[in-house]
């Protein structure tokens, strides 16, 4: 406890002060801000995360000290020494561990022997109120000792946060005598029970921070590889130990020295990271969010290199060391579950099976987890550690410890001489393409370091992140759930959300081939001629030293390139186009091509995140397939009028429309989708003010199929969804009837309110400064010109320039919208209004500089105030207008 000083005489001379309270806590606010800021002083100037985060608890333990020393001396002064009247303070949790972020809760336990008088009473109550006054956030309870000790047996987060207790102030022989008895009780009884405790909340955070590791937008404290990971390391350390200090003494009977080494290395950088991003964001945030990460990554010193930006270098970084806390828990659970220490999950566990020997030289399982014989089982033949995974998988073994560690320190035997040994490539290979369970054990490979030294090119990649809102994860952590579908597919897991691929992967002849081009198909991230280019030289190199002969290396390369190409012609073309088609035919060449494409598309889509998939985009990509099937079977004129069943199915609208005016309906859908129809009397901008209306009204438009009749009058048929990605109007029929009334009165010319510009983006996508590009092409149709244009999504996007081409005197033919996060690409076929093509450089440069204008609509203000960060463009956010496509009558929006 710190002795009085000048702080204490300030406050002594508050005491007759009309307002105690407030003078107290402006006096105390004064001195912690001041404390606090000397802390953030020393991050700034590159102090350790541990360090700067023992001088903020250091700061908190001055304020409250002498918050005490007024209340119970000044304030409150003892009258008796009875044993009734002790009272000590104990800073409880993290906080007892002596470590603290900025804006962490204070964790405080107010001890006494007894039941406690009206002065001890007085004493919480008034430092309590200061402290709120303060705006700290305080986690308080008021015990006796006894009932500490009781509640402690039972309730293990009140016997955690006591495992970290420390003396603040107050009676001191109470306090110490208290913990003696605590920590001894500790060491008497079974740990097992609080073992198994912290690793079920472990799991049940994981659950709910998410339970990928690597998230693009982490949870630096509760996600998994987060700060609580290694806390709940300490916690079992020190109930093993309780005596020690920090545990120490359990962790050097755990742990390795390397191991210690990662684990003081990964807390600090974590430490560093978590005081940054409390720091930027003003309060207690956890959660690094695209907006926080680039201010973050500024604040610790990163800077781009190359073509990476500093924001992707750092967080690449972070994903690293979540990876190494992960080998840290894996490590000790392991190790408690042999030692005896954890207490059984499951039946099988409860066998007394401790070494089975399973047939292959070195290798063993131990206590169900697969192990080596000896630490230099690897040195004496390298193949083994391609062996290790073969054997994981064909016994679904989890590693043992042992194991995992004896890779990680073997990786320098991984020489050109093994990556090119064919039966290396075999083993390789019988993993990726034969194996039964690729995700898990790629991902144990990965986790290892093994993947990515085997195979350079995936190396390039491991924690590799892309600053933009589509994309949910790492780009490896991406492509490793992408195999781990396939072989969903391959299995007949995901038969009812993709029937059409599952039952062509049973078709594909060169299995090896499809899973080799899944594995590299975004190795070609961030290179220097672009993705596509540059994946497709790297598959060839990596297939080419893995021993596959050429042709099927360049299917692989192929594979690479052409990976988005399907996805592109489905959700941006017309499908039932004959023209796109017959494109789209060109570029595949056969039939096996193009069933290997539809797999590696739909596994890609899907592994993207949560949600990104949905049953539109499947329809899309199916009736691309049968169409373009039929191209190769030579039976591509079977394909109907796309315009002749909606004209059909609305004849009934139509002629109610010429009657009042305007007629909407809703009709059937089977695409996950709300189908919607309005009819009315063509005009200039009437496709700009339905899209407007239906923003406004918070319907996603998917698709949309737009002609006009020839006495002029319009049909657009609308396919919506709302925010969910559910059907518009399921959940709430009277949106669907809301938005129908509104439709019918914009048909009518009925006036419309549009919605208020003005209404801020939210943080995460006011981040990025996505730059826009208006392509014109007037080679892409024969009959209409072409204009994509990409920039940031915002609402009411499509209604905007929709608009502007409206007030051009364009006529939209179709559009196109496609939304990638942050990213919208926006493509209309237009035509004067004489139908035909736009020429003239002269009208050409002003249709660019109009649209234009509308993506450069200033963004509301970033609601924190920060530097907005430029997004990497993908090769998907700009759609190759070079293709021979005919004009689609359909437009897909989205």
């Amino acid at each position: 406890m710190t002795q009085p000083s000048a702080l204490d005489d300030r406050l002594a001379a508050l005491r007759a002060a009309s307002d105690v309270r407030a003078e107290v806590a402006a006096a105390l606010s004064e001195h912690w801000s001041a404390g606090r800021e000397k802390a953030a002083s020393k991050l700034a100037s590159g102090l350790g995360g541990v360090e700067v985060a023992r001088l903020f608890s250091g700061a908190a333990d001055e304020m409250l000290q002498a918050l005490w020393r007024f209340t119970t001396q000044v304030l409150h002064p003892s009258d008796s020494v009875d044993e009734d009247g002790k009272l000590a303070l104990l800073a409880t949790g993290g906080y007892g561990r002596g470590v603290l972020a900025p804006y962490s809760d204070l964790d405080l336990l107010f001890l006494r022997p007894g039941p406690g008088r009206e002065r001890i009473e007085r004493i919480t109550g008034f430092m309590l109120y200061v402290l709120w006054d303060l705006g700290a956030k305080v986690g308080v309870a008021s015990r006796t000792m006894n009932e500490a000790l009781t509640l402690a047996r039972d309730d293990m987060v009140i016997q955690t946060s006591l495992l970290e207790a420390r003396f603040l102030a107050g009676d001191e022989v109470m306090a110490d005598a208290f913990l003696k008895v605590f920590r001894r009780e500790m060491t008497r009884t079974d740990p097992r029970a609080f073992i198994t405790a912290k690793l079920k909340e472990r799991d049940q955070r994981h659950s709910r921070a998410g339970a990928v590791r690597y998230r693009v937008e982490p949870n630096i404290k509760d996600g998994k590889g987060g700060l609580r990971d290694l806390n709940a390391l300490f916690w079992i350390a020190r109930r093993l130990a309780p005596d020690s200090v920090l545990g120490a003494e359990a962790l050097e009977g755990l742990l390795t020295g390397r191991e210690r080494r990662t684990f003081e290395e990964s807390f600090d950088f974590l430490w560093r990271v978590r005081h940054h991003l409390h720091r930027a964001a003003g309060r207690a945030e956890e959660k690094l969010t695209f907006d926080l990460q680039p201010e973050v990554a500024r604040r610790m010193g990163w800077q781009g290199r190359g073509d990476e930006p500093a924001v992707e270098r750092f967080m690449r970084r972070y994903f690293l060391v979540a990876r190494d806390v992960g080998g840290l828990t894996r490590a000790l659970s392991a190790k408690l579950e042999e030692r005896g220490q954890k207490r059984a999950l499951s039946l099988t566990r409860l066998i007394p099976r401790r070494r089975r020997q399973l047939g292959e030289p070195g290798f063993v399982e131990d206590h169900g987890r697969l192990s080596i014989t000896a630490p230099d089982v690897f040195e004496a033949e390298p193949l083994r550690l391609l062996t290790l995974f073969q054997l994981a998988d064909r016994h679904d073994l989890d590693l043992h410890p042992d194991a995992f560690s004896a890779v990680t320190r073997s990786l320098n035997l991984v020489t050109p001489k093994l990556r090119r040994d064919p039966a290396a490539s075999a083993a390789f290979l019988d993993i990726l393409a034969d194996g039964d369970r690729p995700y898990r054990v790629l991902t144990l490979m990965n986790e290892t370091g093994l993947l990515g030294r085997f195979l350079p090119e995936w190396g390039r990649i491991v924690g590799q992140t892309q600053f933009n809102m589509y994309h949910a994860y790492t780009v490896d952590e991406h492509t490793l759930q992408a195999i781990g579908i396939i072989n969903d597919i391959a299995r007949g897991k995901l038969k009812d959300d993709h029937p059409m691929s599952s039952n062509i992967i049973g078709l594909i002849r060169d299995r090896q081939v499809l899973m080799l081009a899944m594995l590299l198909h975004d190795v070609g991230k961030g290179g220097d001629r672009g993705q596509l280019e540059d994946g497709a030289i790297a598959a060839r190199r990596a297939c080419e030293r893995l021993g596959l002969d050429p042709r099927r290396a360049e299917l692989v390369a192929w594979l690479v390139r052409q990976h988005l190409t399907l996805s592109d012609y489905a959700q941006k073309r017309d499908v039932s186009d004959p023209a796109t088609v017959r494109a789209f035919a060109e570029i595949v060449g056969d039939l096996e091509r193009l069933r290997m494409l539809l797999v590696l598309t739909v596994a890609d889509i899907r592994a993207v995140g949560p949600g990104v998939w949905n049953g539109w985009k499947g329809q899309l990509m199916r009736d691309l397939y049968r169409h373009t099937e039929r191209q190769f079977r030579g039976d591509a004129a079977e394909m109907d009028d796309p315009l002749s069943r909606p004209m059909a199915a609305y004849d009934a609208l139509i002629e109610r429309a010429r009657r009042d005016g305007a007629a909407a309906m809703a009709g059937p859908s089977d695409n996950q989708a709300a189908e919607v129809a309005i009819a009315a009397a063509d005009r200039p901008g009437l496709f700009a003010l339905i899209a407007g209306v239906m923003a406004d009204l918070g319907a996603d438009i998917v698709g949309a199929r737009v002609t006009t009749a020839a006495d002029g009058m319009a049909l657009d048929i609308f396919q919506l969804q709302d925010g969910a990605g559910e059907p518009y109007g399921q959940a709430e029929p009277r949106r669907l009837r809301r938005l129908l009334a509104a439709l019918e009165r914009v048909g009518r010319g009925g006036a419309v309110t549009p919605a208020d510009p003005s209404a801020p983006a939210s943080p995460r996508r006011a981040a990025f400064d996505v730059r826009p590009v208006v392509m014109i092409d007037n080679a892409a149709s024969e009959t209409a010109t072409v204009i994509e244009v990409s920039g940031a999504n915002r609402p009411r996007l499509l209604a905007q320039l929709s608009r502007a081409l409206a007030d051009l005197g364009l006529s939209i033919r179709s559009a196109h919208v496609v939304t990638f996060g942050e990213r919208a690409a926006d493509s209309f076929y237009v035509t004067t209004d004489k139908g035909r093509k736009i020429t003239g450089d002269k009208r050409l440069d002003a249709i660019r500089a109009a649209l234009e204008a509308v993506m450069n609509q200033a963004p509301p203000p970033n609601p924190r105030g920060r530097p907005l960060i430029r997004a990497r463009a993908s090769a998907r956010d700009v759609s190759e207008l070079g293709r021979k496509a005919a004009v689609p009558r359909r437009a897909e929006a989205r």
